[in-house]
């Protein structure tokens, strides 16, 4: 019996007779990181700790993926922004708190669900506006400045398993959601955050946890009773599964191209669990066309892992006192690393900023 994460809250046992091998995650800490990693922020005041630049590491390769014809030129690893800053959140209550981390200083108090539940929702890369569904099918987007229940966007999506969200695309103007209805498949609508330009993107068994690729073509989301992972191809409306991914519970992130995604791989005897977004997940990446699993050259306990916009690859690392990212170039190559501001250690990491 397969868990089905949009019907209960409840946490059941796997027993499918499949196995996924999981991901070595190395010892405790940061052992094996070499020199200590910069923090977050250009300035020398912190909230939370010290402050100071990002640290590269040099060497850094310029060499971009193929993207088939079918995404925007990828930006360069050597003219790509460092990471400077993120953007976190954490569960209060029924409803989510949004804490952005830039310049060493940190702001907060972006709320979501004023009472009821918010468990369906998603941040924009930039921090500053929360899309969210609520226990009416309306599909919400709050922001700073705007009133803390949310303006209305759309009256149609689904509600009912936190594992049905919506998702920003890259560049924060766009929002997929998943439309309420019966069948095994679900309609993702596509809306812009003032609630026009609405169009069905298709249909897709994997409706959970829907990420975007940067180049606006391949949303993914794994399936409620977490049986695979499926893609959604927004431009010819088809949907496929992707190879290699046998369970899984979480979908974090695709490559700009789609090529790649990051998931959270299960065993088959592994708890489903209830669907909510997690703040930590150890992270599996596969090749969404051979379903080949990609191996993450970082040392440590991962708790994550997100690509950027441009094709780098940001992973998270447990620390002792706080939480180190390590960012990868398109060929694999550590090209950066900072540490988490301490009092992020176990908060959620949604985006990094650039």
């Amino acid at each position: 019996m397969k868990h089905w994460a949009l019907a209960t809250g409840v946490a059941l046992a796997l027993t499918a007779v499949v196995t996924t091998p999981a991901l070595a995650e190395g010892t405790e800490g940061t052992e094996g990181f070499g020199a200590a990693a910069g923090s977050f922020g250009e300035t020398g005041g912190t909230a939370g700790g010290p402050g100071g630049t990002a640290q590269s590491t040099g060497n850094i390769d310029a060499a971009a993926e193929s993207t088939g014809g079918t995404a925007p030129r990828a930006i360069s690893n050597a003219t790509a922004a460092p990471v400077s800053g993120a953007v976190y959140f954490r569960h209060g209550g029924s409803g989510v708190e949004v804490l952005t981390y830039r310049g060493g200083r940190s702001s907060g108090g972006l709320t979501a669900g004023a009472g009821a539940f918010a468990g369906q929702f998603a941040v924009a890369p930039d921090g500053r506006r929360i899309a969210w569904i609520d226990d009416k099918n309306r599909l919400r987007v709050t922001s700073a400045n705007g009133p803390r229940t949310g303006t209305v966007i759309a009256k149609n999506a689904a509600f009912g398993g936190p594992c049905l969200t919506p998702a920003w695309s890259a560049d924060g103007k766009r929002i997929a959601y998943p439309v309420k209805g019966n069948g095994e498949a679900m309609t993702v609508a596509v809306i812009g955050p003032d609630g026009r330009g609405r169009f069905n993107a298709g249909k897709t068994s994997g409706p959970c946890h829907l990420t975007w690729s940067a180049d606006g073509r391949t949303l993914a989301g794994y399936a409620g009773d977490t049986d695979g992972v499926h893609l959604l191809d927004t431009r010819r409306r088809i949907s496929s599964r992707a190879p290699g991914v046998r369970l899984a519970n979480h979908v974090e992130s695709l490559s700009p191209d789609g090529r790649r995604v990051v998931v959270n791989a299960i065993g088959a005897n592994a708890p489903g669990g209830d669907g909510s977004w997690p703040l930590s997940f150890t992270p599996s990446i596969y090749d969404t066309r051979t379903g080949a699993k990609v191996a993450i050259p970082v040392k440590g306990r991962l708790l994550g892992a997100r690509y950027l916009r441009d094709g780098r690859l940001a992973v998270r690392v447990k620390g002792t006192a706080a939480n180190t990212i390590v960012v990868l170039s398109r060929s694999g190559k550590e090209i950066q690393r900072v540490a988490e501001p301490a009092w992020a250690k176990n908060l959620g990491l949604l985006w990094l900023l650039g």
